[in-house]
Order: structure tokens, then C-alpha cells, then sequence
């Protein structure tokens, strides 16, 4: 009897469980929650997530993949109501395309003590074109609130690219059960990598598929053809079936200078490899990176688009006239291009509608300014070559395949250097590319079919100096007067910031990113002229420097560029910081004390560094008569610091803010 009982327990345990990841069973209780039960501060939660991956066959057409999604969500706050949009990527050209069918989709509420059911609706799904291949599906789901449960199945189905969506195991938020299954046959070979350090169960199984083709002879007859006679014939191959499984799956927290949180999210990624045919020649794609970039270097919207000629020469040759020097020849084509081009803002390493067009139309994609810029350079006599890389919104390229990479620029090989250009962007210059490109490595591809890799990652220090005199009054204001001379990155970033915008709106933002702070008789030179550093001036008025106790003044002496807060407050952290580019910041402060007051304590001078150099800081403060001088210089000498180094760099931050806001004491005398 008690083993009996326990089998129905154990029945009733499996049931139930099976019962929770179906989709249409959600339950007054589930939508009643408002907390997450492992991660009380979670917006949201995926209580189930599944992806089936299966190859279906059509006698007209052959393989083509069917992936079914199903997910249910649970919403507790009104931060997670993004969570009710979901974005599919579609592949489309002639004779490989991706579509999708949405099988069910639902918000349920709870509305007194009834479950209120609220369907998707035609104005709740977008289209948006990426580019010319690429379209991307929107779905908003209806009636989101606090307390909403969300339901979707979708399927996409994959006529021609072998594309298989990366499966995310892991997410912003909680996720309880993730599950994914793959049934593969014998002829596509699929390269599998996963990313973060979270590692799903794997199961695999090996069994044998059938295929039953069916085919139509008609015979003749007396000169005619009249009877069709029909042959069945049955093909056997093996299907390899793969479950991965992952529970209790902890929220990936992003954190200040994270690069594309993507890179370390544990996922799983199926690369098409190969396909072998029987009867029919193996087919490479994605084995090494030299086979990436060879297939997409044959591609018709690239390879061939970069060696059209004929739409530019005549303006190349005037513009050249004269000009000897590699580096001036750089320089001149790649403004004309700039100044020339407008960038449609779709990404993408094929052309959209070809540089001949792009050109006489002066508007064209990525490829197509790119491609068209390596062309001109390649006409002047330089070598000049495509870069293909993955800007950061597309994550980290570290497998090799035909997705890894989303976008193209223009390299230049001048004596074992390569100058790196992008003249998608108006204040762009040659080996200062826009912030989106500076993503670890890209894929060089060179004239005779060979590739290798490219640093993009920038080597040479951006400053950002600054040099302020100021007096400070016995009610606690402190005016004077700054100029702020500003570098490479720190330039480029300035002048893509300040030129979208008024004068007005620009000196307004910085009030408010301050408080107390007035600025007046503002001026900025160089602002387009890209050749020379941004220099900023302006006289200040600071009220929010100064607390008075007493009789005694307490003075910030980095004013309003303190550093107020650790950016790095997780206990710990499993991806690297990435700070973009190498920076130091310089600040030379001149404080004139207010008569009537004398220095009683001055903070000590300091310098840290962390291990190897890789971030630096030193602050030397002296007085001399009534003026107290500040020489303040940060560093960060190393872009990619990885999270080994995450206590120590935390703990240098802590002393560097601690520096920070240490206080100058004046005692009325």
C-alpha cells in the first residue's frame, strides 16, 4: 500500500511539473505573486522558457529547419514591462528566407477574482528592415501591468540558410526552466559553443529517420505519353537529437563599463559547419575564420562591389593633384568620402543597392561607404583593405562564422601599421573610429584572399585636461574660470555630443549633471575642426562646493568634478571591465583662499597604482601664501581589465573616491 501511495505521489509530483511548463494553464495563485521567490527585487521572471529545433522534409524543396518557441513570463514591477516585447531577427533573400508564425499569444490579468485573457492583436506586431537581408519582428503584447503573466509560442522556419537562433539560457532577469532540443540530421554538421559560465545537462541520442520520396514517370504510347507510372523510395539516415536542460538560472546584473552584457550571458550557439550530401560535394562554411572570410568575400554585395570602378576617378584624380605623400592621400580621400556620403544608419557587411548608387545618390549603408572608401584609396595607390568586424551592440565575434560579424570598415597598411577608418561618421578620423566599432578584434581581408586579425582596440591615451582658477569667498561660492582641452576619443565623443545640439541646451546639461554650478561667457573652438583638440572656456560660479560649519570652510578642492560614488559595487563580477578606450584625466586646480582664513588641514598627497599599471592615479596637493594648487592625473591604462582583477580594481576605485572627497579645511583666523 505505502508503495503504492508513492507511486501516485511521484505520478501526481511528474504531472504537475509537466503541467507548469504547457502554455494555457496559468492559475489565480501564479498571477497573485508578487515577489520572485530566489531574487526578491527581480522586475520580472521567465518562469519557462523551451526551443524546439526540428528539420522537416518537402519533396519540392528539400530540408528546411522549424524552430518552436514557447515562453511564459511573469511580470512584477512596471520596470519589466519591456518584457512583454519580443524581437525576432528574419533572413530574406532569393533563395534562402526566414518567417515566422505566431501560434498564441496572451496577457492574463487578474481582474477582482476572475483571470482576465487579453489576445495580441494586429497593431500589437512591426516590421522594421535592418538592411537589405535582414527585417526585424516586433511584438508588443497587450494590457501589460504589474502582476501580468505573458504567453507566446512562435515558430520560425528556415528555408535555405541553416541559421539557428542562439538560444539564451540566461537573462536580465530570473529564469526557472530553460530547455532547448535540437534533432539534426547526418548531412548538416553544426559547430557548438557556449558562452558565460553556466554550463546546461546535455543528453544526446542517435536514431534512425526515413524519408519516403515519391517520383512520376509518364510513359509513351503509341507516340503519345499517356500513363504515369509512380516509384516510392525510402532513404534512411541518422538523426542525432540533443536536449539541453537549465533550472534556477540567476539574473545577469550589467554594471557600469560593461561592453555588450551578450558576451557573458550563458547561451548556446550552432554554427553550420558543413553540409554533406550523399552523391554531392561537402560544403565548408564556417570551419576557421579563413573560410568565413573567403565565403563572404565571394559574395556578390561584397567582393564584386568592391572592385567596381568607373563612378569615381575623374573626382579622385581632382582631388589628388599634386598630393605624393600615403599619409596626406589618406587623409584627403577619406574627408571627401565623409563629407560626401550620409550614412542611412543600417549596419551590415553587404551592399544595399551597390556603391555605384550609393555614390550618385550620396546616402548608403556601411558596406557601401566603406567598400566604395577602400576602392578610392586602393585607385590612389594605397593598401587598402576591408575590415570586417562586430560592433558591440552585436557582441564579441569569437567563434568563426558568417554572423559573427555585422558590420565593415576600411583599413590602411602603412609601414606594418594599419591606419583603421570609418567614414560613416562626420567627426570620425583616420585610426578614430566611432565608439560602436571598438569591439576587441576584427577580420582584416587582403587582396589575395588572405585575412588576419585586428586589434581594434585603441592604443594611444585620450586626455581630457583641464585647467581651473577659482576663489573662493567666505559664503562659501567659489568663481574663477576653466579651460578644458580635450583629445582624440574624448574629443571625437564631445563633438558628437555637442554639435547635434544648441549652445544653449549643451551649457544647460552641464548645470544640471551639477548642481550649483553657473556657467557664463562660454566658448568652444574647434568643434569642427577635427584636426585639432576641442578647447573649452568658460567662467563658473560654483554653491555646492563649500559647506560651512562654524567658522570653518570645507572645500572641495575637485569642486565639481568630483567623483562622489564606487562605480563597481557588486561583491563580485564574472565578465571583465571594458573602459572603451585608454583615457587620463588632468586637472592642474589653482583655489585662492578668501582673506580672513588660513589653511588648518590640507589632504596628503597620494599615488596608487594597481598591478601591471593598468589604472593609475596620483593627487599632489600643496599651498603656497594663500593659493592651494592641485595636480590631479587619472589613468587608465588598460581597456580590458578581466575579472580576476575585479577585487583589486574595486578596492582602487574605493581609495580613488575616498581621494576624492577628502575636504580642504579653512579656519577663519
Amino acid at each position: 500500500m505505502k508503495r503504492l501511495l508513492l507511486l501516485l505521489l511521484i505520478t501526481f509530483s511528474l504531472t504537475a511539473n509537466s503541467q507548469k511548463r504547457e502554455l494555457g494553464n496559468v492559475t489565480i495563485e501564479e498571477l497573485k505573486q508578487k515577489k520572485h521567490s530566489t531574487d526578491t527585487s527581480a522586475v520580472a521572471a521567465i518562469l519557462f522558457k523551451t526551443g524546439d529545433v526540428t528539420f522537416n522534409y518537402s519533396q519540392q524543396d528539400g530540408f528546411y529547419i522549424r524552430t518552436n518557441i514557447k515562453a511564459k513570463i511573469k511580470v512584477y514591477k512596471k520596470d519589466g514591462y519591456n518584457w512583454g516585447n519580443f524581437e525576432v531577427l528574419l533572413y530574406n533573400e532569393t533563395n534562402a528566407k526566414q518567417s515566422l508564425e505566431i501560434k498564441s499569444a496572451f496577457t492574463y490579468n487578474l481582474v477582482g477574482d476572475k483571470i482576465e485573457k487579453s489576445k495580441l492583436k494586429s497593431d500589437g506586431e512591426f516590421e522594421e528592415k535592418v538592411n537589405k537581408f535582414w527585417t526585424r519582428k516586433k511584438i508588443t503584447m497587450p494590457n501589460v501591468k504589474e502582476g501580468s503573466i505573458i504567453e507566446i509560442e512562435y515558430n520560425i522556419k528556415d528555408e535555405g540558410t541553416g541559421l539557428i537562433d542562439e538560444w539564451a539560457f540566461q537573462e536580465q532577469i530570473p529564469v526557472d526552466y530553460s530547455e532547448y532540443s535540437t534533432k539534426i540530421p547526418e548531412y548538416y554538421v553544426y559547430n557548438t559553443h557556449f558562452r558565460g559560465w553556466l554550463v546546461p545537462k546535455i543528453t544526446n541520442e542517435d536514431v534512425n529517420e526515413s524519408i519516403e520520396l515519391r517520383s512520376k514517370e509518364r510513359q509513351e504510347i503509341r507516340g503519345r505519353m499517356e500513363t504515369a507510372n509512380y516509384s516510392e523510395d525510402q532513404i534512411t539516415y541518422r538523426l542525432k537529437k540533443t536536449n539541453y536542460k537549465l533550472e534556477n538560472i540567476p539574473a545577469i546584473k550589467n554594471e557600469y563599463f560593461t561592453n555588450n552584457i551578450k558576451n557573458y550571458t550563458s547561451s548556446l550557439v550552432l554554427e553550420l559547419s558543413m553540409t554533406k550530401f550523399p552523391n554531392q560535394m561537402t560544403q565548408n562554411y564556417s570551419s576557421d575564420w579563413e573560410t568565413v572570410t573567403k565565403k563572404i568575400y565571394e559574395y556578390d554585395d561584397f567582393g564584386p562591389e568592391l572592385n567596381k570602378t568607373g563612378y569615381f576617378e575623374k573626382d579622385i584624380d581632382e582631388l589628388l593633384k599634386g598630393v605624393v605623400s600615403p599619409a596626406e592621400k589618406t587623409g584627403l580621400i577619406f574627408s571627401y568620402v565623409k563629407n560626401r556620403m550620409n550614412w542611412n544608419e543600417m549596419y551590415g557587411y553587404s551592399c544595399q543597392n551597390g556603391v555605384r548608387k550609393a555614390y550618385q545618390d550620396k546616402t548608403g549603408n556601411a558596406a557601401e561607404i566603406n567598400l566604395m572608401l577602400t576602392s578610392m584609396l586602393r585607385y590612389a595607390g594605397l593598401s587598402a583593405n576591408p575590415i570586417l568586424i562586430s560592433t558591440r551592440s552585436n557582441g564579441v565575434a569569437l567563434y568563426p562564422s558568417r554572423s559573427a560579424f555585422n558590420y565593415v570598415i576600411s583599413g590602411v597598411e602603412v609601414e606594418n601599421q594599419i591606419i583603421m577608418l570609418d567614414a560613416t561618421n562626420k567627426f570620425s578620423l583616420p585610426g578614430i573610429l566611432p565608439i560602436r566599432d571598438l569591439n576587441w578584434y576584427g577580420r582584416i581581408i587582403r587582396n589575395n584572399g588572405s585575412s588576419a586579425n585586428v586589434n581594434l582596440i585603441p592604443q594611444k591615451k585620450s586626455i581630457d585636461a583641464i585647467t581651473l582658477m577659482g576663489s573662493i569667498s567666505k559664503d562659501g561660492e567659489i568663481t574663477g574660470k576653466v579651460r578644458k582641452k580635450l583629445f582624440d576619443y574624448n574629443a571625437f565623443i564631445f563633438r558628437n555630443n555637442y554639435n547635434n545640439i544648441s549652445k544653449e541646451s549643451y551649457i544647460e546639461k552641464l548645470e544640471k549633471e551639477n548642481l550649483g554650478l553657473e556657467i557664463e561667457e562660454y566658448e568652444v573652438q574647434n568643434n569642427v575642426n577635427l584636426n585639432e583638440p576641442i578647447v573649452e572656456s568658460y567662467t563658473f560660479k560654483s554653491t555646492n562646493s563649500v559647506e560651512i560649519i562654524g567658522d570653518k570652510l570645507y572645500v572641495s578642492p575637485l569642486l565639481y568634478f568630483t567623483m562622489k560614488e564606487n562605480p563597481f559595487k557588486q561583491e563580485s563580477r564574472e565578465y571583465p571591465v571594458d573602459f572603451v578606450f585608454p583615457n587620463q584625466d588632468n586637472y592642474k586646480i589653482s583655489l585662492t583662499i578668501p582673506e580672513g582664513y588660513t589653511v588648518e588641514t590640507l589632504p596628503a598627497s597620494k599615488v596608487i597604482a594597481m598591478p601591471d599599471n593598468m589604472a593609475k592615479f596620483s593627487y599632489e596637493i600643496s599651498k603656497s601664501n594663500n593659493q592651494i594648487q592641485l595636480s590631479y592625473i587619472f589613468d587608465t591604462n588598460n581597456v580590458i581589465i578581466e575579472n580576476g582583477y575585479y577585487e583589486t580594481l574595486k578596492n582602487f576605485f574605493k581609495e580613488l573616491v575616498n581621494k576624492n572627497n577628502e575636504h580642504i579645511v579653512l579656519k577663519k583666523i
